[in-house]
């Protein structure tokens, strides 16, 4: 009797099986390396992290960069988190069972500002929107969780670009257009670098109707244990409703919120 078409295939190989199954556990360490570097690493940072010849470290990160998951920066060849890789930590964070915690926290700090608020991620090189909760008055922005918004003109961008590292801030702002979205926009990578500076030494930053005329917002970041900006939170509000000088005096209960935010989300 003729053996089963089944029974006549070729079976995967135990040595092609363990390959495969070594060039994924090793791209998933490099990920996992990368994403929880303090800085851009290189590519001899990797190899000796864990334990890798230079020259299989190469053709993971190469693969892994030709498919988004990793970004390489021209200048010193650093990596760092891809936008696919990014795209992806976006969608976790929003189907965590965590997630109605965080939303009954931005409910709260609108309610003590009475203005709306957001939590920020990055998502490859634009902000966008994890969770929103809105003011009840009747003029504000319509902008729903999951929206994105520019890097260079939001408080939140411009805190995310503060506290990047130099390399990774320089090649996000090469490859973005740097468009003018009011006449306040920053638009000139000498003026973001000199904000950028700003930032880092008061610990937020503001939006100055950079966005959108007649809006302002200021901006704090949530830390991950390692003290890295990985989301912010902002609260933003119509400038006749509530000036900039105002929406800095909330700084004590958007700080203490991000800090709860934190645990929430790292």
């Amino acid at each position: 009797m003729p053996p089963s078409l089944a029974s006549a295939a070729p079976d995967p190989t135990p040595a092609r099986q363990d390959e495969a199954n070594s060039v994924s556990d090793r791209s998933l360490a490099v990920l996992d390396f990368v994403t929880q570097a303090e800085a851009p690493p290189g590519l001899m940072d990797i190899a000796a992290a864990l334990n890798l010849p230079k020259a299989t470290a190469s053709r993971l990160c190469s693969h892994l960069e030709a498919r988004q998951w990793l970004l390489r920066h021209e200048g010193d060849r650093s990596f760092s988190p891809g936008p696919k890789l990014l795209s992806l930590a976006v969608r976790a964070l929003q189907a965590d069972p965590r997630q109605a915690l965080r939303h009954e926290l931005l409910s709260q700090l609108v309610a003590r500002l009475g203005e709306t608020c957001n939590l920020t991620v990055l998502d490859g090189t634009r902000v966008r929107y994890l969770d929103r909760v809105e003011t009840h008055w009747p003029l504000r922005i319509q902008l729903e969780a999951g929206s994105m918004v520019p890097i260079h003109a939001t408080a939140s961008g411009k805190l995310f670009l503060a506290h990047m590292p130099a390399a990774r801030r320089a090649a996000i702002l090469d490859s973005v257009e740097l468009t003018a979205c009011t006449a306040n926009t920053l638009t000139t990578t000498e003026a973001l670098a000199d904000e950028c500076a700003r930032i880092v030494r008061e610990g937020h930053s503001c939006d100055r109707e950079e966005f959108m005329r007649g809006m302002i917002a200021v901006a704090v970041p949530v830390r991950d244990a390692k003290g890295q900006c990985r989301a912010t939170l902002a609260v933003h509000a119509p400038e006749a409703r509530m000036p900039l000088a105002q929406a800095l005096e909330g700084l004590p209960h958007l700080k203490e919120t991000a800090q709860r935010m934190a645990g929430l989300l790292f």
